[in-house]
């Protein structure tokens, strides 16, 4: 069954779709592991998914979190990572990266956070 991806359609209707996002979110979070002795604004960084477009030319990568700092960081270092897919990655192009926060996260912090305001008694 494929999971729906962030925008309610179904995600990877193919499975070569399925199989490169999986292969770029490896290759990507060994590419960021190894630039984090260089940029300590990576070191709290964790690729949740991936997401190719059907032509292959684009890939948005999700984070747990991503900070501004972190943001500026990965955009900074978009390039290498980019170099990196090529380098691992057989495909008709090097898609390019953009980079967000996972709003699954976003969204169940937030219910988390309804939820905990439900049991916490208000002040007399």
């Amino acid at each position: 069954m494929a999971r729906n991806d962030h925008r309610g359609k179904p995600k990877g209707g193919y499975q070569r779709t399925l199989r490169v996002n999986q292969v770029l979110r490896q290759v990507l979070a060994e590419a960021i592991e190894r630039l984090r002795d260089a940029d300590d604004r990576l070191s709290m960084v964790t690729i949740t998914d991936v997401e190719i477009a059907q032509d292959l030319s684009t890939a948005k990568v999700f984070f747990d979190s991503l900070s501004e700092d972190q943001a500026a960081a990965l955009e900074e270092r978009r390039l290498q990572l980019q170099r990196a897919v090529a380098n691992e990655v057989t495909l008709k192009r090097t898609p390019k990266l953009t980079f967000a926060q996972d709003p699954a996260i976003v969204a169940g912090s937030r219910i988390e956070e309804l939820l905990r305001g439900l049991h916490e008694e208000p002040d007399a």
